[in-house]
């Protein structure tokens, strides 16, 4: 059974080649078949969230519906991307769920003060990380109600 719906992007803000492989593996192994856009730095999870750089020609409405994001990036990291989203009218209430393999509790400390929507600490056996993975997209992308998007608008 597929979940998920085709209009809710996801995306997953990742670094790691093989970390954002097995992310992807882990999605479409849960059937999610929402479209995923991966942003491999902070910068460029910057621009697409703002349509800005080589996102400018984007449609500033169409919003990811959840971001995966990861907080140990190059250029911009995790933690001034959510700064960012959560400054912003438009991108205020988009779920984002930090996705880490840190436990590090000053990350979880700040990650939460700074407006995180959940934190997840990435399992090291694949089996574990996939059923987290379809827990969160299930959760995030079928059964949570997202603010409408005249309120993400404004």
């Amino acid at each position: 059974m597929s979940h998920g719906n085709p209009d809710k992007m996801i995306l997953l803000v990742e670094d790691n080649p093989r970390d954002a492989e097995l992310t992807l593996r882990a999605l479409r192994k849960s059937n999610l078949m929402n479209p995923i856009v991966l942003a491999r730095d902070g910068a460029e999870a910057l621009d697409f969230l703002f349509c800005q750089g080589a996102h400018a020609d984007r449609p500033s409405h169409e919003l990811p519906q959840l971001v995966l994001l990861d907080l140990k990036l190059p250029k911009v990291d995790g933690l001034e991307v959510l700064r960012a989203v959560r400054e912003n009218e438009r991108t205020r209430f988009l779920p984002v769920v930090i996705l880490i393999s840190s436990s590090e509790d000053q990350d979880l400390v700040e990650s939460y003060r700074l407006g995180a929507s959940s934190y997840v600490q990435k399992p090291v056996d694949f089996v574990a990380f996939q059923d987290a993975v379809r827990q969160l997209g299930l959760y995030w992308l079928v059964l949570n109600q997202a603010p409408p998007v005249t309120n993400r608008l404004s």
